[in-house]
């Protein structure tokens, strides 16, 4: 009999899944898929958290769709070379999955597209996790919003016209394919560990909306979502989060979510910005790039309590506040000078809710070389930091304990010395 398959990739849920809900609704039974693709596995660490959490993530899928009589098959292996033995043992007519917006993602649907229709498989991507993609929101003369403002203003209203959808994917899964149960690869198969770092839960309730704005900037408080790996990895719809809060008056957790839609409009819009400043010269900064001292900050042993709190945490986590993530980010690029993207790189093996567009974004946005970025001549100042948003050291305390002892290192770099020497540096490579 003919199947169509659905590919799950960052949208690890069968509820509110726009793919899943179309391939549901065809004439055919579905063979839901998942595939470790080695092509990104190789490159992380074996005990990755996020290797560990997807595969938890996808136990539970199966168990849930098993309960509808259907199954999960997971593959490890390069997406092509799967789709090529499927295509030889499964009468396939369609294959239906979700967008994904990064170059790599798309430069693979591309090659798994053309092979399909090579062999009379229809290949269909649905819109999951945004709100918003692609040219959706873009100026009135039809080029992309480079400024966050503006373009929030223009998604809000959008939202006004439009509502937010849903698809009720979770109604349909008696159109699963009755297959046999497909043996699942253990972590040890694919060539990993379980990790002893878990991806925390989310909260995601009218109490912490209502108090996002005042309690979001204060580190000891742990009081953000955790939302991020969760969206990450789509175990949680981005329109049932976006429902929440518009049910709230406060929208600073909202325009949370829009930041997080903005960079991903500028990766789809701009894609050297993955590898290049979105303002080219920037480019021409002579980043010291001290390897020792990147080591130091790495593990978190800068001499600046708020910056090694921020490192410690990322480093036994997977986690840091984002308050902290601006300043350890600016303290890098400024205080030292050391290239965004080797910073850029450290969060994307260590966060849990590493999510490219985000993370360039965000380094951009520190280092002043990225769109709507801080002016290169903001430059955090560790310390008052520390009297503004962790005045009682709660945080510090947490996770460098030993900051008031004589073993704790002295600062790494002198603060007033190494902004003049910032300042000096970037504007020799912007005039």
């Amino acid at each position: 009999m003919a199947i169509n398959i659905f590919w799950f990739r960052r949208d690890l849920r069968i509820h509110d899944n726009h793919g899943l809900y179309n391939a549901l609704r065809g004439k055919n039974n579905v063979l839901p898929i998942f595939i470790f693709d080695t092509e990104i596995l190789e490159k992380l660490a074996k005990d990755d958290a996020r290797v560990t959490f997807i595969h938890e993530t996808l136990q539970e899928l199966k168990s849930a769709l098993q309960a509808h009589k259907g199954t999960l098959a997971v593959y490890h292996g390069k997406p092509f070379e799967i789709f090529n033995k499927l295509a030889e043992t499964h009468a396939i007519e369609h294959v239906i999955t979700n967008h994904d917006y990064e170059p790599y993602a798309q430069k693979r649907d591309a090659e798994i597209k053309q092979f399909l229709a090579e062999k009379n498989i229809g290949f269909h991507t649905y819109k999951d996790q945004v709100i918003f993609e692609k040219d959706e929101i873009v100026k009135n003369d039809g080029t992309p919003y480079v400024v966050y403002t503006p373009y929030s203003k223009r998604w809000l209203a959008k939202l006004d016209e439009t509502g937010v959808p849903s698809y009720s994917s979770e109604d349909l899964l008696a159109n699963l394919a009755p297959l046999s149960p497909i043996p699942f690869p253990a972590l040890k198969d694919i060539g990993f560990e379980r990790s002893n770092i878990d991806v925390p839960k989310y909260t995601v309730d009218a109490s912490l909306i209502k108090a996002y704005e005042a309690t979001r900037n204060f580190p000891a408080l742990d009081s953000t979502s955790k939302l991020g790996a969760h969206l990450r990895f789509g175990t949680v719809s981005i329109r049932e989060m976006v429902k929440k809060a518009q049910k709230e008056v406060n929208n600073t957790f909202l325009k949370e979510l829009i930041w997080r839609e903005f960079f991903m409009h500028i990766l789809w819009h701009f894609p050297h910005t993955g590898e290049r400043s979105f303002k080219p010269k920037y480019d021409r900064i002579q980043w010291r790039n001290k390897e020792e001292e990147f080591k130091k900050w790495c593990e978190g042993q800068t001499g600046y309590p708020l910056v090694d709190a921020g490192m410690r945490e990322l480093n036994q986590t997977g986690f840091m506040h984002n308050r902290v993530r601006m300043v350890v980010g600016s303290f890098l690029c400024k205080h030292l000078l050391i290239d965004w993207r080797l910073g850029e790189a450290y969060f994307a093996e260590k966060l849990l809710d590493y999510d490219m567009a985000s993370n360039v974004g965000n380094w951009q946005w520190v280092a002043g070389c990225g769109v709507d970025a801080a002016p290169y001549f903001r430059i955090f100042n560790p310390t008052s930091q520390i009297k503004k948003f962790d005045n009682e050291m709660a945080y510090i305390k947490k996770w460098v304990p030993e900051f008031q002892e004589l073993s704790y290192p002295t600062p790494i770099v002198d603060h007033a010395m190494a902004r003049e020497r910032c300042l000096k540096v970037y504007k020799e490579a912007l005039t």
